[in-house]
């Protein structure tokens, strides 16, 4: 029997398939509509000549590989292993590749961007869109710097929280390890058996290191305590679930990828709080982590989780902001009293 490609379908087809998906599970339709061109993307980068130097990362993986988090994650987060991408920079700096110097981080950094948005511009937009076109998915694609914007002509009417746009986000400032190999598949497969969809095998960072990154973000909104949070309360989210996975307990147990967290952040993306003073990443993720932020910052975030919960980014229950903040503020404590193990 022949298979038969969701992407060869007819528009309406394709809008009736997803509407019966949708019925069939937790998902919106326009949400699983973007869900097949993440996967469809994320496959064409996995299978291009620089495929063995990515490394997937980041919200999409918690929720397309490791099934840690409930809800959709819309964008892709990929770091371009910087010992591939810069071999002249990180020769002699050991296994963590990082600068020995802040004057030498500042130089890295000024030398990766602009090389960064060269080879986004000149090799990674027209490999992707002609991956793509392959398969059978006309998109409008631009580059941006380190970012590539794939734009599709959505099936349904526009919600105002997810764009029918795929932000692939693009870094090469870490090795991107630990990491492992894994398959992603679409969200609506499962609900329309009689349909192929598009398949991706990427290597992906772990989560145990995504969990410190999240964590570490999170202390600096709070430190700095700001008052935009945009699109920023999916991390608190994350964090919640990571820890009901039993990643947080692992990623506790690990102090040591705390720290090579702490020290790479420190070197790439150092911030001050809002008083001015240096963020200390090593202290953060050493009995000194603040993940519940106060005063104006709260309730901005408490605004943007109301959003990203009116527009179904949640695939199950609704979980009450203050009940999050309660959730998360006892993962404090528990990272700020844990042993400090594997050093």
């Amino acid at each position: 029997m022949a298979e038969t490609r969701f992407h060869h379908l007819s528009l309406d087809d394709r809008r009736d398939a997803l509407e019966v998906a949708e019925r069939n599970s937790s998902h919106k339709a326009h949400l699983l509509e973007k869900d097949v061109w993440v996967v469809a993307t994320l496959s064409v980068l996995f299978d291009t000549p620089f495929a063995g130097n990515l490394i997937f990362k980041g919200g999409t993986s918690l929720s397309k590989v490791w099934r840690a988090i409930r809800r959709f994650s819309e964008d892709i987060d990929i770091t371009y292993d910087i010992r591939a991408f810069a071999p002249d920079l990180v020769s002699g700096t050991g296994e963590e590749a990082l600068p020995p110097t802040r004057s030498q981080e500042k130089r890295w950094t000024r030398a990766i961007r602009a090389r960064l948005a060269e080879w986004v511009r000149d090799q990674a937009h027209g490999i992707v869109e002609a991956g793509l076109s392959r398969a059978g998915f006309e998109a409008r694609i631009r580059a941006e710097g380190d970012r590539l914007y794939i734009g599709y002509e959505s099936l349904f009417e526009e919600s105002g929280f997810v764009h029918p746009e795929v932000m692939v986000e693009f870094g090469a400032q870490s090795t991107g390890e630990p990491h492992s190999n894994r398959p992603i598949v679409c969200d609506a497969a499962a609900c329309l058996p009689d349909l192929t969809f598009p398949e991706a095998h990427p290597t992906v960072m772990l989560a145990e290191r995504t969990f410190w990154e999240k964590a570490t973000a999170i202390h600096v909104f709070c430190r700095q305590e700001r008052h935009r949070g945009e699109r920023l309360s999916r991390h608190w989210h994350d964090l919640v679930r990571l820890d009901e996975a039993g990643i947080a307990a692992n990623a506790l147990a690990d102090h040591a990828l705390a720290l090579s967290v702490a020290r790479h952040k420190a070197m790439f993306f150092a911030e001050n709080d809002a008083h001015g003073g240096r963020i200390d990443y090593e202290a953060a993720v050493s009995g000194g982590l603040q993940l519940v932020p106060s005063g104006t910052a709260h309730a901005v975030l408490a605004d943007d989780y109301a959003r990203m919960l009116a527009d179904g980014m949640l695939l199950d229950e609704n979980e009450p902001f203050d009940t999050l903040m309660e959730r998360c503020a006892a993962i404090e404590t528990r990272v700020n009293t844990s042993p400090l193990e594997g050093n």
